[in-house]
């Protein structure tokens, strides 16, 4: 008797979609082919046991390939938030959120992210997963209200300033 797991599902903004269906594009026409090219040609180098060449080739497929796979199950248990049903009282997967954050040694500092699914997170750009302490700990929250996350500088508070699309 087979065990039954829960498929995860995936939250992601109507951009976030896209730019997933885009990769999954590009890794199927372009980056399959590229790799194939770079197969066939390590081939004709010869003797495979030691053609370092081709064995690069065969793991560049390899990942390609987990990749492909990893966004095809992604994508059929996405779930897109509709932004436009979203309201401005509480933090939820698509609010954009300024926060003052008082970090362990009490300075002081304005930033605002946009919490987005994992898949999407880039804090370079400013946009924080719903799954990490942070976002975990902003959802559901109000404006003016306090929370404390537990960072690796230390405990921070973070201030909800305020909340929009």
């Amino acid at each position: 008797m087979g065990i039954l797991m829960a498929e995860k599902q995936y939250f992601v903004t109507e951009e976030g979609l896209q730019a997933l269906e885009e990769e999954l594009e590009y890794l199927k026409t372009v980056k399959r082919k590229e790799v194939a090219e770079k197969i066939k040609v390590a081939l004709s180098f010869g003797d495979l046991s030691e053609n370092s060449e081709y064995d690069e080739a065969k793991n560049d497929q390899a990942i390609v390939e987990a990749r492909i796979a990893d966004l095809e199950i992604m994508l059929k248990s996405t779930v897109v938030i509709d932004e436009s049903e979203l309201t401005d009282e509480k933090v939820h997967i698509g609010s954009k959120v300024e926060i003052e954050i008082i970090s362990p040694t009490g300075e002081k500092s304005m930033r605002e992210f946009k919490i987005v699914g994992s898949n999407e997170a880039n804090p370079r750009k400013g946009k924080i997963s719903d799954e990490s302490a942070v976002g975990k700990a902003l959802i559901n929250t109000t404006i003016g209200e306090h929370i404390k996350v537990e960072t690796p500088g230390g405990l921070s508070e973070y201030i909800v300033i305020s909340i929009s699309r």
